[in-house]
């Protein structure tokens, strides 16, 4: 079978950041395998080349994974890059070559990948998440076989008094063989380490001094650090790329730090989220020991920031003396998602201090704006940082990222004490596109970047230093020297400048990235096997294989829109046999109890008292702005739902009904619930089954809002787990609050665009917060688009789903792009979907008539009566679905089974929900749900058990 290697880059790119940060604490890169039996995976070879040329930096690692075992597995390794340094490249063995990766987008590479995944051909994976941290994946390294993956980043170097650093991590673990060589291109003077180096030394040839080390069995830890003479005049280079002339420009500036009017106000932003608890709170609070101290008489706003913002404290501090804000800091219990942008500036506070790791995961994309007489600053303390954002969130509101060192607390007093030399304004002329590293000058160091458009292009920069403007004048020459990472450059400080609000500007970050060939929030670099991979995934493929791709387009062009027109036509008859079962009148058979049943060689028996080690919820709400105009159905007001448990109801099941925390939060009052849940959290911080389960008996004992912070604890897990978010998402919604699902469906949809259950969930949030128009334009996006054969049918469920919608809205909607043939309401008495939030899995779902006639996905679209059963989806997360549209008087049983997954990697059981509607798009339509998690496979589950009412 030919093999198929992909390479999905799916992450947040760090650009160059220069903030007030020390050195970030190397974390060792850990290489698992997943498996729990056999030898660990080895980094056989690892080969490192460094080359420094002025104050930037380029280094390349390439490392050969092997695995000593007679079975195939994955290798994972996991490390984190500094502050500042950017992947650059990425390049995996394809026979025995290495072939560099491409950009793409992220959803389209991902939408790759996951179908190779599914295919069970070869993957690698290199992620980052958010911050500065990558996780890779190898899948599979063969039987006493190597993989090799080779990555490149680069970096702007930090200023230590006259010299240039370059700090080089070095934890990688045990070593079979290591290569390592630092180049110094250009250097004044020799350069030097900064700490003793395992027998490394700097020998000069041809202009250039290197140093090289060669080790066997090598335990690699720590870092290496060199240090190089930093030139004390400007200088610029230039590079032509992309049919443009770049420069990046350096120039020395010392900094005349002045006096800062202290702040009469202070609001306090402090980041108390789950993920807080991994900061250096002991170093943060030292540091602001020193700062309150120095201030003597402050007011500070204290508000914590986690799923939603905590009511404000007021603190008074008189001489120096903050012992009570400091207990109540100390006091703090971190837990929930981070909204970092949830809260409201204050027009009498002065300064705003955020002390967070950066990692927002919940609420709205957009930060606050401050006015013009305030400011803020970041603080940050965790070696898992967003850094990049926090610095030009800072720096877009007057202030600057501050790292705390806990080696010298009173930096973070230094900071905010004293104003720091600042770019205030930049007049470029034969240049355009300017942006800056930093608009503040760090470690005596201004850097600038743009596009030439005139050979005799200058810049006027004007700095606010020492109390004073000053404008200094730089030629940007046509006989600049080359460099090769100023166009690099360049898109490195224009992304970092366009990440203080991220998610507000996904476009643009795309573009540049798939200008430039980078990774970002919404560009992966991918690399396939063959030039037929790169012709079928319609990816541009490098520049060796461009010409005989481009060749190879031209040949399998096909037309897109006669594509989409035939699957419209396609579309527009599946809805027509519908609607034509739904104009049929059914005979309808007298009622009696179900018989025993012989299905697929399986007895089902029927149940009518409990659901067995099982807990159920069942939760009932009435789709909000209803039109009155709406026909009304039959069964209103005739339909109950009686679910029974061994257990006592709960909200959110449970993956075993004797899971050992279940009885303390149980037995415990609801004033001590959560308390009793934050004892218990150490021993479950990575456990989803736990927040769920949690959250659910808080929601039981009324504790609504700890109830929805527990919950959110799943966007804390896992940073871009879109499986963790769209778990997240249906239990938001299930705990009737859509407008904090919308948020979580949204970064589903952006996770997972390739999925049209991402459409379905986020438009049904939308229509339940109010916003139908927008619910029909997305769920019509996706009726439109050819999915993948793994959804049959699915455009006849959101077709369904989006009619409801318009018979129900508010106002009438704009619907002149829906094809006519598409549109028509047909109410139904009884409804029922089966979801689940697992990918790649199958469950099979049946509902017992009054009758005793099972209908299945076997029987789909026929039945005795005149339900309908959807097609069977063998993946994905459903949804299938059960419509009446005369329900006859009498029980109704549903039942589910877990069929199995065809995911490498199964994380937790799957949870299936089952969504009974009554008077389906009509005025009162009423829902009930019912959720179970279920652990073993081919065994029938009784879900639930419904009534009509003669």
């Amino acid at each position: 079978m030919t093999r198929l290697l992909i390479l999905a880059l799916l992450c947040i790119a760090s650009s160059a950041v220069h903030a007030l940060t020390p050195p970030t604490p190397l974390r060792l890169p850990r290489v698992t395998m997943h498996s729990a039996q056999g030898d660990p995976i080895e980094l056989r070879q690892l080969t490192i080349q460094a080359s420094i040329s002025g104050s930037m930096a380029q280094t390349t690692v390439r490392m050969e994974f092997y695995n000593p075992n007679p079975r195939q597995l994955e290798g994972n390794l996991q490390f984190p890059l500094l502050d500042g340094q950017r992947i650059g490249a990425f390049a995996l063995d394809i026979g025995g070559r290495m072939r560099p990766a491409v950009a793409v987008a992220k959803a389209r590479g991902r939408e790759v990948f996951d179908e190779i995944t599914r295919a069970r051909v070869d993957p690698a994976l290199l992620e980052v998440t958010q911050g500065n941290n990558f996780k890779l994946r190898v899948y599979p390294i063969m039987p006493r076989s190597s993989r090799v993956v080779e990555l490149s980043y680069m970096e702007p170097l930090a200023r230590r008094g006259g010299q240039w650093l370059y700090r080089l991590p070095l934890e990688y673990g045990a070593v079979r063989n290591l290569d390592l060589t630092i180049r110094v291109n250009d250097a004044a003077a020799a350069p030097v380490f900064a700490t003793p180096g395992p027998g490394l030394d700097f020998e000069r040839a041809d202009g250039v001094y290197q140093a090289r080390l060669n080790r066997k069995d090598y335990s690699a830890g720590g870092a290496l650090d060199v240090l190089t003479t930093a030139s004390t005049e400007a200088r610029v280079y230039k590079e032509d790329r992309l049919g443009a002339t770049w420069f990046v420009a350096e120039m020395p500036v010392t900094n005349l730090p002045t006096p800062r009017a202290a702040p009469p106000v202070i609001g306090l932003l402090w980041d108390s989220s789950g993920s807080g608890e991994r900061r250096n709170l002991a170093a943060e609070l030292a540091a602001l020991d020193h700062y309150l101290r120095a201030l003597g008489s402050v007011q500070v706003r204290l508000t914590r920031l986690r799923d939603r913002p905590e009511a404000q404290q007021i603190f008074h501090i008189r001489r120096g003396d903050w012992s009570a804000l400091r207990r109540a800091l100390e006091s703090t219990r971190y837990d929930g998602a981070s909204a970092l942008n949830d809260w409201k500036p204050q027009d009498d506070v002065d300064q705003y201090l955020l002390f967070s790791d950066g990692l927002s995961n919940y609420g709205s994309a957009r930060a606050p704006q401050l006015s013009r007489r305030q400011s803020l600053f970041a603080v940050n303390s965790a070696s898992a940082a967003d850094t990049v954002r926090l610095a030009a969130l800072a720096e877009r509101q007057r202030g600057q990222l501050i790292g705390i060192d806990p080696a010298t607390p009173q930096a973070l007093a230094n900071a905010l004490l004293h104003t720091q030399a600042r770019i205030e304004h930049i007049a470029a002329g034969g240049a355009t596109d300017i942006e800056t590293g930093s608009t503040i000058i760090e470690a005596g160091m201004l850097r600038i970047a743009g596009r030439v458009l005139a050979p005799d292009a200058a810049l006027d920069v004007t700095i606010a230093n020492g109390g004073r403007n000053h404008i200094i004048k730089l030629p940007i020459g046509a006989d600049a020297p080359y460099h090769p990472m100023a166009a690099s450059m360049w898109a490195a400080f224009r992304l970092r400048r366009l990440e203080a609000d991220g998610g507000l500007q996904r476009a643009e970050i795309g573009r540049i990235g798939s200008r430039f060939g980078i990774p970002t929030r919404e560009t992966s670099l991918i690399v396939l096997e063959t030039l037929d991979d790169y012709v079928r995934f319609d990816i541009a493929p490098p520049a060796d294989m461009l010409q005989a791709w481009r060749e190879r387009q031209t040949e399998d062009t096909v037309d897109r829109e006669a594509q989409r027109r035939a699957h419209l036509e396609r579309v527009a008859r599946a809805f027509a046999q519908r609607s034509a079962w739904w104009n049929t009148r059914f005979p309808r058979p007298a009622s009696k109890p179900p018989a025993p049943v012989i299905r697929d060689g399986m007895t089902i028996v029927t149940v009518t008292g409990t659901v067995h080690r099982r807990m159920v919820e069942v939760e009932t709400s009435t789709a909000p702005g209803l039109n009155a105009a709406a026909a009304p159905s039959q069964a209103q007001g005739r339909i109950d739902a009686t679910v029974r448990a061994v257990q006592a109801r709960a909200s959110v099941p449970s993956s075993t009904a004797d899971a050992p925390y279940l009885a303390r939060l149980r037995q415990a009052t609801a004033v001590d619930a959560y308390a009793v849940y934050l004892e218990l959290k150490p021993d479950y911080a990575d456990s989803s089954a736990f927040y769920l389960d949690a959250a659910g008996i808080l929601f039981d004992k009324g504790r609504r809002e700890l109830a929805l912070r527990v919950l959110s604890n799943l966007a804390e897990i896992d940073l871009e787990n879109r499986a963790l978010l769209r778990l997240l998402g249906y239990r938001l919604m299930q705990a009737d609050a859509p407008a904090l699902a919308v948020p979580v469906l949204r970064e589903v949809l952006r996770l997972a665009d390739e999925e049209p259950q991402s459409y379905r969930d986020l438009g049904l949030a939308l229509a339940a917060t109010g916003h139908a128009q927008e619910a029909v334009d997305l769920l019509y996006d996706a009726i439109e688009r050819p999915w993948h054969r793994r959804f049959p049918g699915i455009e006849t469920i959101l077709l369904t789903e989006m009619n409801a919608i318009i018979a129900t809205a508010r106002k009438p909607l704009k619907l002149t792009r829906i094809d006519p043939r598409l549109l028509a309401s047909e109410p139904l008495d009884l409804r029922m979907v089966l979801t689940w939030d697992t990918d790649n899995s199958d469950f099979d779902f049946w509902v017992t008539a009054p009758d005793g006639y099972i209908s299945a996905y076997d029987s789909a679209g026929r039945s005795r009566q005149d339900g309908r059963m959807s097609n069977n989806f063998r993946g994905g997360y459903g949804p299938e679905e059960y419509a009446l549209r005369r329900a006859a008087p009498g029980k109704y049983r549903v039942h589910a089974m877990y069929i199995g997954s065809s995911q490498q990697v199964l994380e937790a059981p799957p949870t299936l929900q089952v969504k009974v509607t009554s008077a389906f798009g009509t005025r009162r339509q009423k829902e009930q749900s019912v959720t179970m998690r279920l652990t073993k496979r081919y065994q029938q589950e009784l879900v639930g058990e419904f009534e009509i009412k003669p």
